[in-house]
């Protein structure tokens, strides 16, 4: 049996879901599981848009072969080689052992260090600028290095207006029988996980991204076809300015992330009354309990707010460990034009302020606020005026985006 849906009149998905994926990459969680796109072009020649994962390698191999109907498989072009797209590789020259793979020179060399060096014989290399024709079909190359691994490109098939785009303007996700955006409710439901996906697989390389959509800016984009998510069909101005707004580190809404690591609830209660007198004064607030929360739905929301709370108790005279572990991966990934309030808890020595003003310090065009609230051990009475003027400066800063 197999699974596929017509992109175009000859443009066919023939790509896999995994929903038994706990950890994209390792360390990301999948819940709703995630897609792994593969398309297949019916032209004068054929040619196959990257693989799949090799775990769910036998359902591509059985929607490839039924979608070919008996022709044989002249093209592979490959975008990316990460092993979520290109696991599939080398069984897929077993059974059409007529392809010939089109790549860049970065992706032969990792197909070496993949597979072998007899695949990358079958290499047609091509680079930035260059064409190549199937028949009706005619694609463009266009390099995305670092977007997000430095052999990545692109292709461009200006016959249809298609967009081959990698991993850029993925999703985690199943896609649950929809293909196109324009079926689900996008926003809603998706837009979230979106973020999620590039803030953490993209998100460090801003200036990269920026790159890439300058090039795709001339083109006449009517459909785009990513290697995780959905296919755009309709709007896809209004995903572009996300990616936009993402990779030039634009908060999308005026409004404060509080993230707090708290041992025994008396941070908690600080972070959670300062999230009161915010809201009190008309600012919309999100809170995260960094020993619960996963580092990357943090990493997401601080994309997302314009103003970022970090409350933490001094542990092992140091940052607790999961708020360091998040200011790191924040560090990590770049992130940059934000605006920062502290406060730090400690029963003998609050050392944990100090500490985490010197990591945000690190990072670029980071606002922070000179007030910082000290706990020793918990709240007390006389330090309600103090939450008061903490709420008073962030407010103060907090503007329309």
């Amino acid at each position: 049996m197999h699974c596929t849906r017509k992109v175009t009149d000859d443009l066919v998905w023939v790509g896999t879901n995994d929903r038994r994926l706990a950890m994209f990459e390792g360390i990301y969680s999948v819940p709703d599981g995630v897609s792994y796109n593969a398309y297949l072009l019916l032209d004068e020649k054929t040619v196959l848009f990257d693989t799949v994962d090799q775990v769910t390698g036998p359902i591509f191999f059985e929607n490839l072969a039924h979608t070919l109907g008996g022709r044989t498989l002249d093209f592979l072009m490959v975008h990316h080689m990460e092993p979520d797209h290109s696991a599939c590789l080398a069984e897929l020259v077993l059974r059409y052992p007529q392809v010939t793979i089109i790549c860049n020179a970065k992706t032969s060399a990792m197909i070496g260090q993949f597979f072998g060096t007899e695949l990358q014989a079958r290499c047609r290399l091509v680079k930035e600028g260059e064409s190549f024709s199937s028949g009706k079909h005619h694609f463009t190359f266009m390099m995305a290095p670092m977007v997000h691994w430095p052999e990545v490109m692109v292709s461009y098939d200006s016959t249809d207006g298609i967009l081959f785009s990698a991993d850029a303007f993925g999703v985690f996700g199943a896609l649950n029988g929809a293909l196109f955006a324009d079926e689900v409710d996008f926003e809603r439901d998706y837009l979230s996980e979106a973020r999620r996906y590039y803030a953490n697989i993209c998100g460090k390389y801003g200036p990269q991204v920026q790159a890439l959509l300058r090039k795709i800016g001339a083109l006449d984009v009517r459909l785009l076809c990513p290697l995780h998510g959905f296919v755009w069909r309709e709007n896809i101005g209004y995903y572009v300015e996300k990616y936009r707004r993402w990779s030039t580190y634009t908060p999308e809404a005026a409004g404060v992330m509080i993230a707090y690591a708290s041992v025994y609830g008396h941070t908690e209660n600080a972070a959670e009354i300062l999230a009161c007198r915010l809201r009190e004064r008309g600012i919309a607030t999100q809170m995260f309990d960094v020993s619960v929360k996963a580092a990357s739905d943090i990493v997401a929301a601080a994309f997302y707010h314009s103003h970022l709370v970090f409350a933490s108790t001094t542990y092992n005279a140091g940052i607790f460990v999961s708020m360091e572990e998040v200011l790191r991966d924040l560090a990590a990934h770049n992130l940059q034009n934000r605006t920062v309030a502290l406060i730090e808890n400690g029963s003998w020595v609050p050392m944990a302020g100090k500490l985490m003003r010197e990591l945000l310090g690190g990072m670029k065009n980071i606002t922070l606020l000179d007030r910082t609230l000290t706990l020793l051990s918990a709240l007390k009475d006389g330090q309600a005026e103090e939450l008061e003027q903490l709420a008073d400066a962030i407010a103060q800063t907090v503007h329309p985006v």
